[in-house]
């Protein structure tokens, strides 16, 4: 069975940095698009960053510049670099993973997601 799971989140100050970690298993993590989602509460969930395969990654305009998105296929892992905090970042973080070929950036495109995990900037 394919499972993710996230961890790294917590409650900063604005302005400041979290990485969030996703852990793969169940599956050739190698050959897969990932993705970081997001969901506030009373939101629809909405994408933040994917990475392809070949390393191509993808950004919501609103954490361009300050998010980074990075995976190690040795390690069946997935990373986000968040600096820059701001209360609007706040919500609970999934990493997700689309089993059909491309990288589409909408999460309803993709096929698994972790439990997630909360990042509050206050």
């Amino acid at each position: 069975d394919v499972q993710l799971v996230e961890s790294g989140g917590g409650s900063v100050e604005a302005g400041g940095a979290l990485t969030l970690s996703c852990t793969a298993s169940g599956y050739n993590y190698t050959r897969n698009c990932m993705g970081w989602f997001r969901q506030a509460p009373g939101k629809e969930r909405e994408g933040v960053a994917t990475i392809d395969t070949d390393g191509s990654t993808q950004y919501a305009n609103s954490v361009k510049g300050r998010f980074t998105v990075t995976r190690d296929n040795a390690n069946y892992a997935l990373y986000l670099q968040m600096n820059s905090l701001r209360p609007g970042d706040t919500a609970t973080y999934y990493c997700a993973t689309r089993l059909n070929s491309g990288c589409p950036t909408r999460p309803s495109d993709f096929d698994y997601s972790g439990q997630g995990t909360q990042v509050t900037v206050s």
